[in-house]
């Protein structure tokens, strides 16, 4: 392999396995970041590099992104707005160990929900 070569290569990012999505989808639960709402789970998060992590996990476990929108804006501290983001996101295995996680570990509403 010449010089050219080696320095145009493209590294293929390496995919995330399903136990270690699991886990990662479990600790969201746990933080109130992900909530399950039907057959959807619904991922909130301000930041956007966390979107990318919550896609791959998604993807690692056989569903799909569905959407990601920008909810709105909220107080960080005294002097700081940062954006909320919401995904929302179907996986497409009925009773998938993570629904059943969420149904014993998670909540109704989201670390952001204003309502609390």
């Amino acid at each position: 392999m010449n010089a050219l070569q080696e320095r145009t290569e493209v590294r293929v990012k390496a995919a995330m396995l399903p136990p270690q999505a699991q886990k990662k989808m479990q600790c969201w639960i746990r933080s109130r970041h992900l909530i399950c709402s039907g057959n959807f789970f619904i991922y909130e998060t301000v930041d956007y590099s966390a979107l990318e992590r919550f896609s791959d996990c998604i993807a690692a476990l056989g569903g799909a992104l569905l959407s990601v929108e920008p909810v709105g804006k909220i107080w960080m501290g005294d002097h700081r707005q940062v954006i909320l983001y919401r995904a929302k996101a179907s996986l497409h295995t009925p009773h998938h160990a993570l629904k059943q996680y969420w149904l014993k570990y998670g909540g109704f509403r989201t670390r952001f929900d204003a309502r609390v």
